[in-house]
């Protein structure tokens, strides 16, 4: 029925997912990690200028290029070797920030752990440096949905920015169709939140919880998390 929680069987009923920015870490993970690079480069800096008319043309019809574009000068002539080293430095360093992370939605996600839920992390954060953050946290026995990077001759380029309905055919690949509980920040997350027998809204604005309620057909969780 229109507006009924999905029905879900015995096999999914312990399958819990989580988003990762704005849920368990109160940033855009990924993001920080492309400062940083250009914050430890003047070369990098100066490699964007150019690009700047074309930008910002780019940001008047999506972000979405524009942010590719800085994520390739970011990464230009970085190997994979190297751009997993640096992933793995920089979550070491991420971790020791004060007030950085979700206190409670790493608290809840262990809870899940605790009752033996099978946990999944589905993000938009790239798999090496999302994959090393929740190993410096101490969680593991927690499978990784992300976005992933190439190798090529100029250096690592994204091979998949893991978002919107890219989740759910992630999760399809995974073996995953529908599952218990889903928490999320965002209304990209409406496709992975539809299948969830629970729907959970983490530090929504009212506007924003209208909005996807109103795309699911029915009220989800909101739960305010620091």
């Amino acid at each position: 029925m229109p507006g009924e929680p999905t029905i879900i069987d015995a096999r999914v009923s312990c399958v819990v997912l989580f988003d990762f920015d704005g849920v368990l870490i109160h940033a855009d993970s990924f993001g920080l990690f492309v400062r940083d690079r250009y914050k430890r480069s003047l070369l990098r800096k100066l490699l964007v200028l150019p690009t700047v008319p074309w930008l910002l043309l780019g940001l008047m019809v999506s972000w979405r290029w524009p942010v590719r574009t800085l994520v390739h000068i970011g990464l230009l002539g970085v190997s994979e070797p190297r751009y997993a080293a640096a992933a793995k430095a920089f979550a070491a360093q991420l971790v020791r920030r004060p007030k950085l992370f979700c206190r409670d939605g790493l608290l809840a996600l262990r809870r899940h752990q605790a009752a033996g839920d099978r946990v999944v992390v589905v993000t938009g954060c790239e798999y090496t440096l999302v994959s090393s953050i929740l190993q410096e946290l101490g969680l593991t026995d927690i499978e990784v949905l992300a976005s992933q990077l190439r190798p090529s001759w100029l250096g690592m380029r994204v091979k998949s920015h893991n978002v919107g309905k890219r989740k759910l055919q992630a999760l399809a690949s995974h073996g995953l169709q529908a599952w218990r509980v889903a928490y999320s920040d965002s209304s990209h997350d409406i496709p992975m939140l539809k299948p969830a027998a629970e729907a959970v809204l983490v530090n929504g604005a009212p506007k924003l919880c209208k909005k996807i309620e109103k795309a699911l057909g029915r009220s989800v969780k909101r739960v305010e998390w620091f």
